[in-house]
């Protein structure tokens, strides 16, 4: 049976008083592993890293500190049942440990050319990604604070050619990785 995955993204919020907490999180609320992969703009310019290891029904700080972009972005693979999510955003990346700077010309520089989805913070300083799967009843509509907007990458079952997309609409300049 073809699994079909979901994302939710969330803005992360302090659940009691006391010093406030600014991260980038990612919660895989599957029942499986999965590996993830970050890419975002920092002072130098375009980085992907990876590989973070996120076991079933567990949280990992990917970023420490105020988030300092709007937009980062998410490439997740599951390791225990096959699929990914993923998304129309092509940055390098490799099958083993990396930090790789730069998005252009990933191939002729030895690495692989993946499309991560887009998650745009709404330039929140703290910000979690729920990766869940269809399969296992996520809520009709996630909770997000305060009337942020939901944005979630198109749904592809494992094995399956994502669907025709329209023209992308590249984010604002300063933010679109190449």
């Amino acid at each position: 049976m073809k699994l079909l995955r979901a994302l939710i993204v969330a803005s992360l919020l302090p659940a009691c008083a006391g010093p406030a907490f600014a991260d980038f999180r990612l919660c895989n609320n599957t029942g499986s592993r999965v590996g993830v992969a970050l890419g975002y703009k920092d002072k130098e310019g375009w980085v992907t890293e990876g590989w973070w290891n996120v076991s079933a029904r567990n949280c990992e700080t990917l970023l420490r500190g105020a988030l300092v972009a709007r937009y980062y972005y998410i490439y997740a693979v599951d390791y225990d049942r096959g699929g990914e999510w993923s998304g129309q955003a092509f940055m390098c990346s490799r099958e083993k440990e990396f930090t790789i700077r730069n998005t252009d010309n990933c191939l002729a520089r030895g690495f692989d050319r993946t499309g991560f989805f887009e998650v745009d913070t709404g330039e929140q300083r703290s910000w979690t990604v729920q990766l869940t799967d269809n399969a296992e009843a996520p809520p009709d509509r996630p909770l997000l604070p305060f009337g942020s907007p939901q944005r979630t990458p198109p749904v592809v079952p494992p094995g399956a050619a994502p669907p025709a997309l329209p023209p992308a609409v590249p984010p604002p300049a300063e933010s679109a990785p190449k």
